[in-house]
């Protein structure tokens, strides 16, 4: 924290006066020379979104964010506030955060005209120069530009004519900050003429005040394309002043859908050290996301937000921490039958289209989950026929006799052992991860038994039935499947 001075102080240390476009461009420049990160932990953007947002920076453009839900666009916003000078001053007591080379407001001209250089000077940290407003319905006017306040006039005893009586909303108090507005097609289109003017020229009016306020503001604004027709729009002159609309997209890979994943989810260590995550429970998790992006049953428009996949991935481990704590055990390793456990996280997160609803939200989430087991099954083994003929063995065919005689018990309280130890017994299963993947740590290898299974429950192949706290895999009765 730097200490109050004076004006005097301020002009000998050499401090030049700068807008915040400057102030961010000097910055981004000198984070690019010394090829620092600019914009941490927004992966998958490094070849898109992030060379648009520095041109646009560069180029001293406000910025409108458009995509869908859970693409990181607020996270975008925030980032931002890094490339901002660490301290900033301001003439002390200013409102709306005067410069003392360039004062804007009735305030800080009176001071510095009655003190000249002993004008006392404040330091604001950058993190106190970031405002951010959700764009609602109920906004107006007062609320983001400011109104007249009747009891400042009544304890000053001054007319309303006068400009000390104004009350500040909270863009002219994000003078010189970074002023973000979330869902701006949510924001009534007479509340988004006001911004008009303090976009291009700098003017603001309040209830007849006509101020020349030249704000000095970097804007950056979020929205949903289908807010466009769904609930409301951006009005055209209002977009016309956004100097550059950028797109943001959905992580378009399961690694960098892992990074988002594992970054964001709120795991303590202590869960981590006692809870084993496989590979490849963290691939399907990510996979559900992928096939509920493509799910006829989901909403396209709506997207499919990164918090799906992140909240999903908090249930997976709180199933397996309630598996330590009721069985009393050490440590344990996600299966894939805890994934029925990230269902809530599915259903609270998704849009369903008619066809979906009559499905019903649980019925989806369900097949959302098969359609990425058989997904990842279908990268490491071969394709599951549909047929089966008694002349044709398949890579399955020994799997799926060797039920014919016996059935398996799987428990959500069974210890690692004892799980590993029922896998073991199913000996076609190891035949097939022999041939068709390389080698997989325990972990793995048993969560890649259980996706063998499934596969093949989803393809009928075998019977799996489910009661509260067991999974159960049986024959399917599979000599009506085979045609002669």
């Amino acid at each position: 924290m730097i200490n109050d001075t004076t004006f005097r102080q301020l002009k000998e240390s050499g401090y030049a006066h700068k807008t915040i476009s400057e102030e961010i461009q000097q910055n981004l420049i000198a984070k690019i020379k010394a090829k620092e990160p600019i914009f941490e932990g927004l992966w998958g953007y490094e070849d898109t979104v992030i060379p648009q947002l520095k041109k646009a920076l560069l180029a001293g453009h406000h910025i409108n964010l458009l995509g869908l839900r859970g693409q990181a666009k607020t996270r975008i916003a925030r980032s931002m506030v890094s490339l901002l000078d660490e301290y900033m001053p301001i003439v002390k007591g200013s409102e709306i955060n005067d410069s003392p080379f360039q004062p804007i407001s009735k305030y800080a001209r009176d001071l510095i005209a009655e003190k000249g250089d002993d004008t006392p000077i404040s330091w604001v940290h950058r993190s106190d120069r970031f405002f951010e407003k959700l764009a609602t319905p109920d906004v107006n006017v007062a609320d983001l530009i400011g109104d007249i306040d009747p009891i400042k006039a009544a304890t000053l005893k001054l007319p309303y004519s006068d400009e000390r009586v104004l009350h500040y909303g909270m863009i002219p108090r994000a003078n010189r900050c970074i002023f973000v507005l979330n869902e701006l097609p949510d924001l009534q289109a007479r509340i988004q003429v006001s911004l008009f003017n303090i976009l291009q020229e700098g003017d603001i009016q309040i209830r007849g005040f006509q101020l020349r306020m030249p704000l000095d503001i970097q804007f950056v604004f979020t929205a949903n394309p289908e807010d466009y027709t769904n609930r409301g729009s951006i009005v055209t002159p209002l977009k016309d002043r956004i100097g550059s609309q950028i797109f943001t997209h959905y992580p378009k890979t399961i690694p960098l859908a892992r990074q988002i994943t594992e970054q964001e989810a709120n795991i303590s260590a202590g869960d981590s050290a006692k809870i084993s995550i496989p590979d490849m429970a963290r691939d399907l998790l990510e996979e559900i996301a992928f096939s509920a992006r493509d799910s006829e049953f989901v909403d396209a428009k709506s997207g499919v937000s990164a918090r799906l996949t992140i909240s999903a991935m908090e249930n997976l481990v709180a199933a397996a921490k309630l598996r330590l704590l009721e069985t009393d055990s050490e440590k344990t390793s996600i299966r894939l039958m805890d994934f029925m456990s990230v269902i809530p996280s599915i259903t609270g997160k998704i849009e369903l289209v008619y066809e979906g609803e009559q499905e019903g939200a649980d019925h989806v989430a369900k097949l959302l989950i098969d359609q990425a087991v058989m997904t990842q099954f279908e990268q490491i083994f071969p394709r599951i026929p549909k047929l089966e003929k008694e002349s044709i063995k398949t890579p399955y065919t020994d799997l799926i006799k060797w039920f014919d005689d016996n059935q398996l018990e799987l428990n959500y309280n069974d210890s690692d052992d004892e799980l590993n130890g029922k896998l073991n017994e199913v000996k076609p299963l190891d035949v097939l991860i022999d041939e068709n993947t390389a080698d997989l740590g325990d972990g793995d290898r048993s969560f890649c038994k259980e996706l063998i299974l499934w596969a093949l429950a989803a393809n009928k192949k075998l019977d799996k039935t489910q009661t509260e706290n067991k999974y159960t895999f049986d024959s399917a009765g599979i000599g009506k499947y085979f045609s002669k």
